[in-house]
């Protein structure tokens, strides 16, 4: 077997060629161009050598944008393992990654100051290494966040979680909320960076959720995610299912906030979820729950 000489298990590297494949209709491979295909799946055929070889040299892998997730790989591979306290130490980043990396999840995610040292820690693994960029509230100016985008790639960063104006979506001002999603959006891609966008749920209703997914997917973004986790709520199962009827099934889609055993984290994925963010990563994979 080629995972037993490569390091990386079977499980891993189906995952790695399904997201491979599931990248590819992110990019624009539609249903349609199926059926004038005459068939209903795509078969990839990638060389593992070579996926480990852009691997060791420090690449962001590639990651789950589809409703099916939860069917494309193992339970943990859909979880960003997130810690974005104050007041967390570069000891616990360190923990941090070393669980990541025993549990394979999909990324850490981190305040900026740590994107580098996880990188460094986390290279050549295919644990991606995820930050957050006006945050918790948003409210910083386009060009602060795509800065800010721009310094956490170019320290290691494959994702970049950035906080919506909610102000301005709230004021109607959906130019502005376009151009502020866009600015960051044009920064991940030019360099091979995902982005993306939290909505804050909990401050919304659901007209203000289903503009916010639309501008998001106006502007470019490839994931919108629920929350922040600093805010007045979380994650919820009719918020992601109502997401992933607004975004259609190519849009990756973060539930955030809340979730904290693996029940909960399953029905995110049934919803529509893609991606899972939560500090209780742990107890998801292991079947328990944390308070």
């Amino acid at each position: 077997m080629y995972s037993q000489q490569s390091g990386i298990d079977d499980q891993r590297l189906e995952a790695i060629l399904m997201e491979i494949a599931q990248q590819l209709i992110a990019g624009g491979l539609q249903e349609a161009d199926l059926d004038a295909l005459g068939c209903t799946s795509i078969r990839i055929e990638v060389c593992p050598e070579s996926v480990q070889s852009v691997l060791d040299a420090g690449a962001c892998r590639v990651a789950v944008q589809s409703a099916n997730a939860a069917q494309l790989g193992t339970l943990g591979a859909t979880i960003d393992h997130t810690l974005l306290k104050a007041d967390a130490t570069a000891a616990a980043v360190d923990t941090l990654c070393a669980e990541a990396l025993q549990y394979q999840f999909a990324s850490v995610c981190v305040n900026g100051t740590w994107v580098k040292r996880c990188a460094e820690i986390l290279a050549g693994s295919g644990v991606m290494t995820c930050t957050v960029v006006g945050f918790p509230l948003g409210a910083s100016a386009p060009e602060v966040k795509a800065y800010e985008a721009r310094r956490a790639i170019e320290d290691g960063a494959c994702e970049v979680d950035m906080v919506i104006n909610v102000g301005a979506l709230k004021s109607g001002d959906d130019d502005f909320v376009r151009r502020d999603i866009g600015a960051s959006a044009e920064v991940c891609h030019k360099t091979g960076a995902r982005l993306k966008v939290i909505l804050e749920t909990c401050l919304l209703n659901d007209e203000e959720k289903v503009r916010a997914c639309r501008l998001a997917r106006e502007a470019g973004a490839d994931f919108v995610k629920t929350s922040t986790g600093f805010s007045s709520g979380g994650a919820t199962l009719e918020d992601i299912a109502l997401m992933r009827r607004t975004v259609g099934p190519g849009m990756g889609i973060k539930a955030s906030g809340g979730v904290r055993d693996t029940e909960g984290a399953e029905a995110m994925l049934a919803a529509g979820a893609t991606r899972i963010g939560a500090s209780a990563s742990i107890a998801i994979v292991g079947g328990t729950s944390t308070p």
